[in-house]
């Protein structure tokens, strides 16, 4: 510790951080320890080297020992730094919404692939958390227009933030709701991250997940499709007649989603999977039969 009048340095800070948290068994403890650095000093966290003799003031050396404090804690690192990046753009966080992870990026992937980029679109996002898929999209596809659904008005205020700060509030708008509750209308793309994790399965998370992110988001009923069970009989009366939906699923559960998807009258076009090649999203469109009894100028639902 510095003597009284002495201002510590980024590399001890550092390294006593990193200490700490690996002893606490956290993953990435010198990630951590940077990321949570570089809020306390509102810095980029990159610039943070370790070794570096750079002085840290005592207000930053405070404000980072209660970030760590939180860390030790088990509080997730984007509920400490309100943050969280996805898709290369910076998203609020709180404890009311599912933290973007990495592994959703995919979903917003194949997305792009089927939305030409120079052509209008209409996208429904159901259960819309922090806003990051409808957001992503709308920020990658510059004529689309979209609609985002959830049941949580608090997640709601944070997409509606976001959508601020990543200046689409013009293109983007908000509702609360219980999946298809008070949609009207026929979309280009419908695409959801649902809740799909077994019940049972909620206490086996990590603490991070566990108890600070939301369960509504988080549990998917008994067996983890409930969600699905709910959207996929519904979709096809919502989807234009080339219209797409894409769903993102939890692991081993694509055999049970094609089921449901046949039932409903869907088809799935494309799959995809995510960083650990774990299959992870499904695109589906409406089957040619259902479509017919439809009719391709069918009425708003």
């Amino acid at each position: 510790m510095p003597t009284l009048g002495e201002q510590e340095t980024v590399g001890a800070l550092l390294d006593r951080a990193t200490r700490h948290l690996r002893q606490a068994g956290l993953e990435s403890p010198r990630l951590d320890a940077r990321v949570l650095l570089g809020n306390a000093m509102q810095c980029d966290p990159s610039s943070l080297l370790p070794g570096s003799s750079k002085p840290v003031s005592p207000a930053q050396a405070a404000r980072f020992d209660t970030l760590i404090e939180g860390r030790l804690n088990r509080r997730p690192v984007s509920h400490l730094t309100g943050r969280r990046e996805f898709f290369g753009r910076a998203f609020r966080v709180t404890p009311d919404v599912l933290d973007p992870r990495p592994d959703s990026e995919c979903v917003v992937e194949l997305a792009l692939r089927h939305l030409a980029a120079g052509a209008p679109a209409r996208i429904l996002d159901l259960g819309t958390g922090t806003g990051c898929l409808l957001l992503t999209l709308l920020a990658e596809r510059p004529l689309a227009q979209g609609l985002g659904i959830d049941v949580s008005k608090a997640a709601l205020a944070v997409a509606g933030d976001n959508a601020v700060a990543l200046n689409l509030r013009d293109r983007a708008s908000f509702a609360q709701g219980e999946w298809f509750s008070g949609v009207k209308g026929r979309f280009d793309l419908i695409i959801s991250n649902p809740p799909y994790i077994p019940s049972e399965d909620i206490h086996g998370l990590a603490p991070e997940v566990r108890n600070h992110e939301p369960r509504l988001a988080l549990d998917g009923g008994q067996d983890g499709l409930g969600p699905y069970r709910i959207m996929l009989p519904q979709l096809a009366a919502y989807l234009k007649p080339e219209g797409i939906t894409i769903l993102e699923h939890g692991q081993g559960q694509e055999a049970s989603i094609a089921l449901l998807a046949e039932q409903s009258g869907l088809e799935i076009i494309a799959t995809t999977t995510d960083l650990g090649g774990i299959n992870r999203g499904v695109a589906l469109k409406t089957a040619p039969c259902v479509k017919k009894a439809l009719g391709n100028d069918a009425g708003t639902p």
